[in-house]
């Protein structure tokens, strides 16, 4: 006889839309931040990688949002924190990547998995009719999906609402129709949508202003009961007990999960942070991680910090380990050029230039096949490199065979575009930060 399922039951919605730049994010900011106006304790996460929406869904909900990635971070952490959710708050909001059915896994096999009802967010600015035959094809190219309706943003009137409204499949209902509206924008830059920290009163404006139309419609009611299953993991090792960690955090640096701080903490690590900014020293630290940023932003300032390259010159030269991610191996590298042309000095703990550029890039999901193990990692940048040392390794690719991002290793250092995800293999990433004597760990 098996033991019963532990389950939780809360509602919950998914937020997806045809393609990216529809206004998945700027409406899930403003379910949350209405659930909150109503008084509604609001859970909020975000389907795949990604540092910058949820930053501002942070802001609308006033409450951590995380990223789930069924590939990345596994069925089973993702339906772990579902769960726990659910035991805490009165409403769950998941927004999509991307298009519906774009990536693998995608959207929709997230909502799939764990039945939540779809939401359909479309941009029917320049079309009527044709949104009812959109959303006909989108609600009817799987099976094992639950729509909830359709959200119609950027209509330009009453009848073009109407027309929209009349054009939509029977099971497909119009819960919202967003009309075109300036305060209601979030500004983008390269990489995504600028964090709110640097919005000032706009972002405010623009989540209030959203909320408002949100209250007026009925895509709060759109919310379904969903029962989410209970999956816990093995609790790791305290593989990092009595090591401290120094974390860069500031306008630079700000691209780090906190589940992989989290993980860092459960392992027994004990976390500082620091600003290579405006400190002039590094904190008393056993390793060091760089994540990623926009280092591009603030090179000027980074390269006038010299007290800040040397400490940590002297921190390399000791053999200590460090966890360059990105833009933080942009920074360790010898120079970063903006797209103007003007360079600047970085770190220079290993020999590489850096070069930001206008267009193109690389973006998706890769493991990095470390020698501590393989770790589950995705890349997202629009800036070049040359290395001037020879990698360790490249990442793997999801699905294509070519060469993935180049990891680079010199001393306790390793240096690559890769963005870990902790929580794939934690014993590796406490190795990765120097811990000691694991086999008799507790």
């Amino acid at each position: 006889m098996t033991d019963p399922v532990d389950t939780r039951t809360c509602p919950a919605l998914l937020i997806a839309a045809a393609a990216s730049g529809q206004g998945k994010t700027t409406l899930t900011a403003g379910l949350a931040r209405a659930a909150r106006k109503l008084g509604q304790r609001v859970a909020v996460f975000k389907t795949g990688p990604d540092y910058l929406d949820p930053a501002i869904l942070a802001a609308a909900a006033n409450t951590p949002v995380e990223p789930l990635d069924l590939w990345m971070a596994g069925p089973d952490y993702c339906a772990q924190r579902l769960y726990e959710a659910a035991g805490e708050a009165d409403l769950i909001l998941v927004e999509g990547a991307m298009g519906l059915y774009d990536g693998m896994p995608s959207s929709a096999d997230f909502a799939a998995a764990f039945g939540l009802p779809v939401a359909l967010v479309l941009d029917c600015k320049g079309m009527a009719q044709t949104a009812g035959a959109l959303a006909a094809g989108l609600s009817q190219a799987r099976a094992d999906l639950s729509f909830a309706g359709l959200v119609a943003n950027g209509v330009g009137s009453q009848r073009h609402t109407d027309l929209i409204a009349e054009a939509l499949p029977v099971d497909m209902p119009l819960l919202a129709n967003l009309a075109r509206d300036s305060a209601m924008a979030l500004p983008h830059r390269h990489l995504g949508l600028v964090s709110p920290a640097e919005q000032g009163e706009a972002i405010e404006i623009a989540l209030e202003t959203t909320a408002e139309r949100v209250l007026k419609s009925d895509l709060l009611t759109a919310a379904r009961p969903v029962s989410f299953e209970a999956r816990p993991a093995a609790v790791p090792g305290r593989w990092l007990a009595r090591r401290r960690i120094g974390i860069a955090r500031d306008a630079a640096f700000s691209f780090a999960y906190a589940s992989n701080e989290r993980l860092l903490e459960a392992m027994g690590a004990t976390l500082e942070y620091f600003s290579p900014l405006t400190d002039r020293a590094l904190p008393a630290v056993d390793a060091l991680w760089l994540p990623g940023g926009y280092p591009e932003l603030h090179a000027e300032q980074l390269a006038a910090n010299t007290a800040m390259h040397e400490a940590l010159h002297v921190f390399h030269a000791a053999g200590r380990p460090i966890l360059a991610e990105c833009g933080g191996m942009l920074y360790v590298q010898q120079t970063l050029t903006e797209l103007d042309g003007r360079w600047h000095r970085m770190v220079g703990l290993i020999a590489g230039a850096g070069r930001m550029r206008d267009r193109g890039g690389c973006q998706g999901m890769q493991t990095a096949p470390l020698p501590e193990g393989d770790i589950r990692a995705h890349a997202h940048h629009r800036s070049a490199t040359d290395h001037g040392a020879v990698p360790i390794a490249h990442g793997r690719r999801q699905r294509h065979s070519a060469p993935g991002e180049a990891i680079v290793r010199d001393r306790g250092l390793t240096a690559t575009y890769l963005h870990l995800f902790f929580g794939s293999n934690p014993a590796a990433i406490a190795q990765l930060f120097g811990a000691e004597a694991m086999a008799s760990a507790s």
